[in-house]
């Protein structure tokens, strides 16, 4: 171990609790999902088409993407602690502006503003790879991300009990409150872990290259990428699978939405508790392989005429616990391929894996009508599953061309 000074709870000169860093990862998942039961309902207060409104998520994610570029720069010149407040508070106006949007132009408007809680996605790990060395990063990350799923799993069933008893408005309230709960504690909490500046953003900027020659960094930000792109898919498209095939209501429709976070919490114990003795690089390839399977498997159930919700909704665990494996695992790898640029690589490696995620997103809104089924859907999350296994064995063999 470093000889940094030992995490002290609510004390600002030291490195922040591990409970603070689960909670900063957790606003940014559950700014993601808590409102997914109410987006048909949000349609109809809006006079818009679902497609409109899955924007709301696919836009989201494109901007989140976009950020990602400029906040590991930020944060490895300015300093980690500054940026992570700065984006909260900035978080928490935009999501009341959501609340009281006219139009639904305005809606998404400040809907995307809302995507600058990214910081806490990328600034976070970057934190765990400035506090204990590279071999324990992707355990720490995924005892942080086990403890971060569950805000995913809880967050839509919260989101459709409230969408029922309050309407859609209830879920930003919500984020609105958890958001400003969490600046104060960041507040008291978050001590700065970044203890040297880079040169300057423009710089940094022009190090980009560094990375993406990088065929290891390549090969680790491909597999998060599209292993998480079948779960963006799957927030793109469940919400419709969920009403319009199966004819769930938003808030029982919460609940089986929340699926693949229970296994998205097993795969990152997996992950806490075995990525040291195994290795990085099989974990990612075991956590592909099983988002592989259980997306193909659905497929399948679907042609077969088996599909119900249960079915449907139970095989995405096995997409929540590859992408557990994937991402801590990746996420470790692509931060120590140049460990100077941990933020600037944790932010480009962000910014692919939302931007694929977008795009995924939007397509699955797209694809989606009335008469396809759930088949669209998972056509595009078994091929993406299919494309991120194939990025994992391409790192595994130029481990071995390389000779370690």
């Amino acid at each position: 171990m470093s000889d940094r000074p030992t995490s002290r709870f609510l004390v600002r000169s030291t490195p922040p609790h591990i409970s603070t860093l689960i909670l900063i990862a957790g606003i940014s998942a559950l700014s993601m999902n808590i409102f997914l039961p109410s987006l048909p309902a949000m349609a109809r207060t809006f006079d818009t088409d679902a497609h409109v409104m899955n924007l709301a998520i696919a836009g989201y994610l494109g901007v989140n993407a976009a950020l990602q570029i400029l906040i590991g720069p930020l944060a490895d010149r300015i300093g980690r602690r500054p940026v992570i407040l700065g984006g909260l508070i900035i978080f928490v106006l935009a999501t009341v502006g959501c609340i009281y949007a006219p139009t639904v132009e305005a809606f998404l408007l400040c809907r995307m503003v809302q995507a600058v809680v990214a910081v806490c996605f990328a600034v976070s790990r970057a934190m765990i790879r400035d506090m204990v060395p590279p071999e324990e990063a992707a355990s720490m990350i995924g005892y942080v991300t086990m403890g971060m799923a569950i805000v995913p799993m809880i967050g839509p069933a919260i989101g459709g009990e409230l969408d029922r008893a309050f309407g859609w408005e209830a879920s930003f309230w919500a984020l609105a409150i958890a958001g400003l709960a969490i600046t104060l504690l960041c507040w008291a909490d978050l001590g700065e872990t970044q203890t040297h500046r880079s040169a300057g953003i423009g710089k940094q900027m022009r190090e980009y290259p560094e990375l993406l020659a990088s065929p290891r960094f390549w090969g680790y930000c491909m597999a998060s990428a599209l292993c998480s792109g079948a779960f963006f898919a799957y927030l793109g498209g469940a919400p419709f699978v969920g009403t319009e095939v199966f004819g769930l209501a938003s808030d029982t429709l919460g609940y089986f939405i929340g699926a693949p976070a229970i296994g998205y919490a097993a795969g990152n114990f997996l992950s806490g508790r075995f990525s040291r003795p195994v290795g990085i690089d099989r974990m990612v390839l075991w956590g592909t392989l099983i988002t592989t399977a259980g997306t193909a498997l659905s497929l399948v159930l679907t042609y077969a005429g088996l599909t119900t919700q249960w079915t449907f909704f139970g095989l995405m665990t096995l997409v929540g616990l590859g992408n557990g494996m994937v991402i801590p695992n990746a996420t470790s790898g692509m931060l120590s391929v140049r460990p100077h640029l941990a933020a600037t690589a944790s932010g480009l490696g962000g910014a692919m894996m939302l931007g694929g995620g977008a795009l995924l997103s939007a397509l699955a809104g797209a694809v989606l009508a009335p008469g396809t089924g759930a088949a669209p859907l998972q056509w595009i999350m078994a091929l993406t599953s299919a494309a991120a296994t194939l990025s994992a064995l391409g790192v595994i063999a130029r481990r071995h061309a390389i000779g370690r």
